[in-house]
C-alpha cells in the first residue's frame, strides 16, 4: 500500500559509495520491476568503463525509499556535459508511483545539472514534468516471449527469416558462450568491425569489461566462429528472466555465413536453458536496417518516448547518427582502417552516453 503523499519527504543525492545505500536502492529497483538500467550496478559499470560519473537522486518518505532517478554525468569535449538517465542504456528515468514524485525528482535533476555545469538532462523514459521536451517517433523497442522449445522457437520466426536461420544452422560454425579473456577479445573483434562498417565509433573495451565484471552471471558473451575466427558476437544482459542482446555485431563474412541469424537463434536457445522466458531484442531507430531486421523476425515495434530538459543558457546536444549533419563524417569513418578506428573511436564514443 502506498504511503500518504503528505508524509515527511526529502529528495537528496544518493551516496553510491555506501554499500548499504546501494543495497537499498537495488532492492527498490527489484521491488518495482524496473529495468536493468535503473540499477546502481549499471551506473557503476558505466563509470568504471567510460569515466562518466555515477549519480542518482533518492526520494524518501519517513526514511523509506519512494523514488529513484539514476543518472550518469556524461562529459565530452565534442558533445558537452549532460545528465543522462541512464548513460549508455535504452531505458531509465524517474522511478516512482506518483507523478508528483516523478516531477520532484526531475526538478532535482534540473538543479543538479546546473551545479554540475551540464546543459541538459536526458531521460530514456516518457515520465517527466509537462514542460519537459517530448522526443518521439525516433526509436522503437522489440521484445517477445521465448517459445517453449527449440523447434517451436524456430517456427515462431516468420518464414523468410526462418529460412535464413536454417541456412546459418547448416553452416559448419562453432558457437561458444562465456566471459573469459578469449570471449571478450572475440566480441570486441567482431563488434568493432561491425560498428566501423556502419560508420560509428566503437565503445571502449573497458566498458564491456566493466559490465561483465560487475554483473557476473547476469551478463555473458555468445560468439559464432568460422574456422577459428569470430564472425559474430553479442554481449547480453540478463534481468528478471529476460535476455537482452545489447552489444552485438558481425564481420563482413557474417552475412554470407548467416552468422548473425545463427547467433540470435542460438542466444534464444541459450537463454531458455538459463531459465529466461522473454527475449528483449532492444531498441532500434525507426525505419532503420536493424528496425526492419527485428520486424522480419516477427517482433512488433513498441514506440519509445523520451524526455529532456535544457537549461536556458544551454542547448540540447545532437548525437543522432541519422542526422544529415553527420552523413559525410559517417561515410569517412567507414573507410578508416580498423586499427585506427579502434584507437580513436573509444575516445569519441565514451562521450555519447
Amino acid at each position: 500500500m502506498n504511503a500518504p503523499a503528505n508524509l515527511p519527504m526529502t529528495v537528496r543525492l544518493a551516496n553510491l559509495q555506501d554499500q548499504g545505500e546501494v543495497a537499498r536502492i537495488e532492492a527498490f529497483v527489484l521491488e518495482t520491476g524496473a529495468s536493468v538500467f535503473h540499477r546502481p550496478l549499471w551506473l557503476r559499470a558505466i563509470e568504471r568503463g567510460t569515466g562518466n560519473t555515477a549519480l542518482g537522486l533518492v526520494l524518501e518518505r519517513c526514511g523509506s525509499i519512494a523514488g529513484w532517478l539514476p543518472l550518469n554525468l556524461v562529459h565530452s569535449p565534442l558533445f558537452g556535459r549532460v545528465l543522462v538517465s541512464s548513460g549508455f542504456g535504452v531505458g531509465g528515468g524517474a522511478l516512482a508511483d506518483r507523478q508528483g514524485d516523478v516531477d520532484l525528482l526531475c526538478r532535482g535533476a534540473e538543479e543538479l545539472a546546473v551545479r554540475q555545469a551540464a546543459t541538459s538532462v536526458e531521460l530514456r523514459s516518457e515520465h517527466a514534468p509537462m514542460d519537459w521536451q517530448r522526443i518521439e517517433n525516433k526509436h522503437a523497442n522489440f521484445a517477445a516471449d521465448l517459445a517453449g522449445d527449440d523447434e517451436a522457437q524456430l517456427l515462431a520466426i516468420p518464414r523468410k527469416a526462418r529460412a535464413e536461420v536454417r541456412k546459418g544452422l547448416e553452416q559448419p560454425l562453432e558457437v561458444t558462450t562465456g566471459s573469459a579473456g578469449k570471449d571478450r577479445s572475440a566480441h570486441f573483434a567482431a563488434y568493432s568491425q561491425s560498428v566501423r562498417n556502419l560508420g560509428t565509433p566503437v565503445f571502449p573495451r573497458a566498458l564491456f569489461d566493466a559490465v561483465l565484471e560487475l554483473f557476473g552471471t547476469d551478463a555473458d558473451i555468445l560468439t559464432v566462429w568460422s574456422d577459428g575466427t569470430p564472425v559474430a558476437s553479442v554481449l547480453s544482459l540478463y534481468h528478471r528472466a529476460t535476455v537482452m542482446p545489447f552489444w552485438g555485431g558481425g564481420s563482413f563474412a557474417a552475412r554470407g555465413l548467416r552468422a548473425n541469424e545463427r547467433m540470435y537463434y542460438e542466444l534464444m536457445r541459450h537463454a531458455r536453458q538459463r531459465g529466461c522466458t522473454r527475449f528483449d531484442f532492444g531498441r532500434s531507430k525507426t525505419d532503420s536496417g536493424p528496425f526492419a531486421f527485428k520486424k522480419n523476425w516477427g517482433f512488433v515495434p513498441q514506440p519509445l518516448v523520451y524526455r529532456s530538459w535544457t537549461a536556458k543558457s544551454g542547448s540540447q546536444r545532437n548525437i543522432d547518427p541519422t542526422d544529415e549533419a553527420y552523413s559525410t563524417k559517417i561515410e569517412l569513418w567507414k573507410k578508416l582502417p580498423l586499427p585506427i578506428a579502434n584507437r580513436v573511436g573509444p575516445w569519441i564514443a565514451r562521450g555519447l552516453g
